[in-house]
């Protein structure tokens, strides 16, 4: 029925999995895709959208590094929205409403399309290990298929249980069954694991909603998209809308309390801080007399609706009451109720820097079994380690991305360094050189490795190589160009801008906060440049950002570099740090367990001070 033997074997055919099993198989591994259900790779288990703060910056990377979320999201895409713009570009993060039937057809479609991958729907209920490298996996039907490599993307269905209520059944999410027996099997290999939880709300049916009654949130006049790619940008949209609830709401639903899972013991693992459920909102913030419910559509032709900001476990006819009281819902008519669902996930200090676990050779951890949650930091998750899988298989060292050059990079060394104990969620804050990483130039920061690596296409890398030439160019022109005294003054008193009074270059005055490129395009000098050259947005954009920002931009990668010094100290992996009697009892524990990389990494693992990298620097050092 098989390859005698896969390169790389990918179990869970969700956001993870899709995205390594593309880029393993991109790269020229023989793949193998097993998914427990094939009719739903790519399912939007939760809510029906891609990106969002720091989120969207992922997907801008996802793409730029030759992975499919992006262009998945522009082909399924009903509504896009840059947010943040009210503060600095470091902030604007992309997001799209995606049509949720659509955007999983896409992933199939892609992925059938991708050449090197097979496909095969089964349970892996246990792996195969010897001398500690990964051989293969046993299906349910106790079939072997081998592989060099396996990655593992199990979502949340690795002993899945629903709650609503009092009532819990085993499953890895609405209408399919939980997969058993590989937590068991990992734990036998020496693996730790624990339980998390996540929750969804309500799908409803958009006709039994009172539109007129809540606030419209209609999506940007000139959309973008996310990929660098020539995928379409959107020229129509459907609107999604904002209610809230209101004290009546909450007694309601207080009502339920002591049926709640939550409340009555019956999940005592840890949920996702940043994405509460409605019961805990009002549980936490009782000062809080109403909370914002988001009323998006699922797709473009079908009348269901998810309501976002009403996640529950709570009774079903809880749940029901309630939602009649908010505003809009007072005829709503359920398609079905909000549940909460906990799951096995192996804490991912368990991973190396490649995704690869320690433990076992060979075998990857990518997405929700790696104690992440969302669609963005899971298919992130995948790609990396897709390609790693492909890497290791071909005997050449790891793709590691730093803090400094991605997003992704700092969600992998976050993890794999810090560990998690709740559901972690990728922010903005969480990225020190934010400045560096933004969305709009994360194809000039990845895509050049990408190409190294043989995803990225020589047109993609000429395309990039144009963006950064022009942008370069035009750059340029504004700090040698100057400009005409008495044009740039009209400009600047309708801008109620402090007027000049001997000719200097343009870029002086494009630093001004209030000038904008669009101001800079009224000059006739520049609009004629523009025009000469055939200057995208974009490119304007680019330039705008690079002068604006200037000392921002070179203080972190100046900060950037001071850090990377570190990296290059590498700690091979045997290394024994019980033999320094200088190092604190909590330093050799978490530096033993942990075995990072470099003493760059170990100087942000928790519990690790500055005199403990002292004194590893005098040992490597000698």
């Amino acid at each position: 029925m098989f390859e005698a033997e896969y390169d790389v074997l990918v179990v869970g055919g969700g956001h993870a999995g899709a995205e390594a099993a593309a880029a393993a198989a991109n790269l020229g591994s023989k793949t193998l895709l097993v998914t427990m259900n094939l009719q739903t790779i790519g399912q939007m288990s939760c809510n029906p959208a891609m990106g969002g703060i720091a989120k969207g910056q992922i997907v801008r990377e996802i793409d730029a590094l030759g992975g499919y979320s992006g262009i998945v999201s522009d082909n399924s895409a009903i509504q896009f929205k840059m947010l943040n713009r009210s503060k600095g570009p470091a902030m604007w993060s992309p997001r799209v409403q995606s049509d949720r039937m659509l955007f999983a057809k896409q992933w199939r479609d892609l992925l059938e399309q991708t050449p090197n991958l097979d496909f095969y729907q089964d349970m892996i209920k246990d792996i195969i290990v010897k001398h500690g490298s990964i051989k293969g996996v046993i299906t349910s039907l106790g079939i072997p298929i081998y592989s060099k490599t396996v990655v593992l993307t199990n979502g949340t269905f690795l002993n899945g249980l629903i709650h609503i209520g009092e009532k819990n059944y085993g499953g890895g999410r609405a209408g399919e069954k939980a997969a058993t027996g590989l937590t068991a099997r990992l734990e036998d290999l020496g693996f730790e694991s624990g339980r998390m939880k996540t929750g969804t709300p309500p799908r409803v049916d958009g006709r039994s909603l009172n539109y007129e009654v809540m606030e419209e949130q209609p999506g940007d006049a000139d959309p973008s998209k996310f990929s660098f790619t020539d995928t379409p940008a959107l020229t129509q949209q459907r609107s999604c809308h904002i209610t809230y609830t209101s004290t009546d709401v909450h007694d309601l639903l207080r009502s339920g309390f002591d049926r709640s899972p939550m409340f009555n013991g019956n999940i005592q693992s840890t949920g996702p801080r940043y994405c509460p459920s409605i019961e805990d909102k009002i549980n936490r913030f009782t000062d809080k007399s109403r909370h914002q419910i988001f009323v998006e559509p699922e797709g473009w032709d079908t009348i269901e609706v998810y309501v976002n900001g009403f996640s529950t476990s709570l009774p079903e006819d809880i749940q029901y009451k309630a939602l009649r009281c908010v505003k809009g819902f007072e005829k709503v008519k359920f398609f079905r109720p909000g549940y909460a669902i906990e799951y096995d996930y192996f804490p991912p200090t368990q991973l190396k820097n490649s995704l690869e676990t320690k433990p076992v050779k060979g075998l990857f951890f990518a997405g929700q079994i790696n104690g992440t949650t969302g669609y963005e930091e899971a298919a992130s998750q995948g790609l990396i380690a897709g390609i790693n899988a492909h890497l290791k298989l071909n005997e050449k060292a790891p793709f590691v991305l730093k803090r400094n050059e991605a997003y992704i990079g700092v969600l992998i060394d976050d993890l794999i360094t810090k560990g998690t104990e709740e559901p972690y969620r990728m922010f903005t804050s969480r990225a020190e050189y934010r400045t560096i990483l933004r969305q709009d130039n994360a194809d000039l920061r990845l895509t050049p490795i990408s190409f190294e690596l043989g995803l990225a296409s020589k047109g993609r890398m000429k395309t990039v190589e144009l963006k950064l030439s022009q942008t370069q160019a035009l750059v340029s022109f504004f700090k040698t160009q100057s400009f005409n005294v008495d044009e740039l003054n009209r400009l600047l008193e309708i801008k109620e801008s402090a007027i000049v009074k001997q000719p200097d270059k343009l870029s002086k005055i494009f630093s001004r906060p209030n000038i904008t490129r669009h101001d800079m395009m009224s000059i006739g000098v520049v609009s004629s440049y523009i025009e000469e050259n055939k200057l995208d947005p974009d490119i304007i954009e680019q330039a705008e950002i690079q002068i604006k920002y200037a000392g921002y931009i070179q203080k972190e990668m100046l900060n950037a570099e001071k850090l990377n010094r570190l990296d290059h100290i590498k700690i091979p992996e045997e290394f024994d740090y019980d033999i320094l009697a200088s190092l604190s009892h909590e330093a050799k524990e978490k530096l033993n367990k942990i075995k990072p990389a470099n003493l760059s990494q170990a100087s942000r693992i928790s519990g690790i001070n500055p005199s403990d990298i002292s004194v590893l620097l005098v040992k490597l050092g000698r």
